[in-house]
């Protein structure tokens, strides 16, 4: 009796977990006493519930995977954070092939607008830069599917490509729209460049940083200081202009080379452990006077760099108003292949301000003029500041 009594139990086993699931992700078919026990009355139980209707009840069949789709992109358009976005399995693709040809594409630096993807910098003899793309730009389609709406990391990742394959554009430059078709190519991004300057009577080196997304970017910034002291320099400017950002590591290494000790940056968030990174000592440029050049496609780890300067009094921070990113994403992969890129957390600077909508505002205003392509009037502007500074 005992044993006849096992050997039903375990057929009835995998039938009653199957029917447990079920009614787990159809709670309309519970009880409501045991639904809001079970799932809430404002939880998951009524998210489940529309979902179900509409697929049970709408007047023509819509996919499940549409609808997980629509429901997953609604929630994180509710949050009202423009950085967090949802990636669709097909975007989730579109975005981990282009992480794989991060060296391959058209030789731009972007960042998300509203309707597209505006050209922050242009790098020489790119593909880009060939077919006569200009800063100020902004790709609105690529390959025929517009960029509006989408999350900017999809977005770049239909701009890049393989190597030999082409990208058909639509462009807005102004009120004009252009079209241009650009073959992708090897892109090597120039993550220094630096050359001798006078300011004043001066001596000084002007040094540009074009990301810190590279995990060698310390390496060259170190170089390029290095090489400039041989010549004797009494300043430096340091550009980060359209410098969109990247490896917080690498903002810390890079701010140390300018600040001996002290905080640089704090990270916060529900979920992540509070952390304050701190200048590692020893800093090459010792105590040369420093200039920052900065602009709107000033972004995350570069403002992590340029605020901590500015807040420890450090450095002069010459241009217009940075972009204004306080927060830090993570890129969380979902089950059925698509993924949620989330904001997580904030960053602090020394201060204890955060940069989420109050960009950092320069100490000596400055902005090149477009229309003088041969000068450079922001950096003309640095460079008297960093006169002064002599």
């Amino acid at each position: 009796m005992r044993r006849t009594l096992t050997i039903v139990l375990a057929a009835l086993i995998p039938s009653v977990l199957a029917l447990g699931i079920w009614l787990g992700g159809h709670p309309q078919y519970l009880p409501d006493p045991i639904a809001n026990a079970v799932l809430g009355k404002d939880g998951p139980r009524v998210v489940n519930e529309g979902i179900d209707i509409v697929h049970d009840r709408f007047y023509r069949r819509i996919d499940d995977s549409q609808l997980s789709n629509a429901a997953l992109d609604g929630l994180v358009k509710n949050l009202k954070d423009r950085f967090s976005n949802y990636f669709s399995p097909q975007d989730y693709s579109s975005f981990e092939q282009s992480v794989e040809n991060r060296f391959s594409g058209i030789g731009v630096a972007i960042r998300g607008v509203s309707n597209g993807l505006r050209v922050e910098t242009v790098f020489e003899g790119s593909p880009a830069a060939r077919e006569d793309l200009r800063v100020g730009d902004v790709i609105i389609a690529a390959d025929g599917k517009k960029l509006a709406g989408l999350p900017e990391k999809a977005a770049v990742a239909l701009v890049k490509g393989p190597k030999g394959s082409k990208v058909r554009l639509a462009i807005l430059r102004g009120t004009r729209r252009l079209k241009k078709t650009i073959m992708r190519d090897e892109i090597r991004v120039p993550i220094v460049a630096s050359r001798l300057k006078q300011a004043g009577a001066k001596k000084v080196a002007y040094i540009a940083l074009s990301t810190f997304s590279s995990q060698d970017a310390d390496d060259q910034m170190t170089a390029a200081i290095r090489k400039a002291k041989t010549h004797g320099i009494k300043g430096i400017v340091f550009d980060l202009r359209g410098n969109g950002g990247g490896l917080i590591t690498e903002a810390q290494l890079i701010a140390s080379m300018f600040l001996k000790d002290g905080p640089i940056v704090t990270t916060k968030g529900r979920s992540v452990p509070k952390r304050t990174l701190y200048a590692l000592g020893q800093p090459i440029a010792g105590t040369l006077p420093v200039v920052v050049l900065v602009d709107g496609g000033t972004a995350s780890a570069s403002e992590i760099v340029t605020g901590a300067l500015q807040d420890r009094k450090r450095a002069t921070v010459v241009g217009t108003n940075t972009f204004g990113k306080g927060v830090f994403q993570e890129v969380i992969p979902l089950a059925n292949g698509g993924a949620l890129d989330i904001t997580v957390g904030q960053y602090f600077l020394p201060s204890g301000r955060n940069l989420g909508g109050n960009p950092i505002k320069p100490d000596v205003p400055a902005r090149d003029d477009p229309a003088t392509p041969k000068r450079d009037e922001a950096l003309d502007k640095a460079l008297r500041v960093l006169a002064r500074k002599l």
